[in-house]
């Protein structure tokens, strides 16, 4: 599995005044996008959780083209950017359905890290097995 898409309504709670989805709710349709993504590869966070591992953002961008409304559906399509032992790098479109018109495009970056004293672990050396599974995302 190299994407994911993930389907989303847009509630009017996620609006603005302008009636457009407010800019920071594109980082919940990614975090959902995202999951989605990792789960189409055999784990959930909460087993990575579970085992210590924590997936900290430390970096994010989204470019906005056009602002979804109130009732629109869209479609986010997740893909593995970059993977290495130590971050991941995860793309992101945000379309439309209804006419395909390309909404957003993000970018999140996220480390690997020990859940209980948060240093940077090399997952491939730490959680060979979890390393596998991410592996099939490409």
């Amino acid at each position: 599995m190299n994407k994911a898409i993930t389907r989303i309504k847009v509630r009017y709670a996620e609006t603005d005044k302008m009636g457009i989805v407010y800019h920071a709710n594109y980082y919940v349709y990614f975090e959902a996008a995202r999951e989605d993504l990792i789960e189409g590869a055999g784990i959930k966070y909460s087993d990575m959780e579970d085992i210590g591992i924590m997936m900290p953002l430390v970096e994010t961008k989204c470019k906005y083209h056009e602002g979804a409304k109130y009732g629109d559906y869209i479609l986010v399509e997740t893909t593995l950017g970059k993977l290495s032992p130590i971050k991941v790098e995860i793309n992101y479109r945000v379309l439309r359905e209804s006419d395909g018109k390309l909404l957003a495009e993000g970018q999140t970056t996220q480390v690997f890290v020990d859940a209980q004293n948060f240093k940077i672990i090399k997952l491939m050396k730490s959680y060979p097995e979890v390393w596998e599974k991410l592996q099939k995302i490409k």
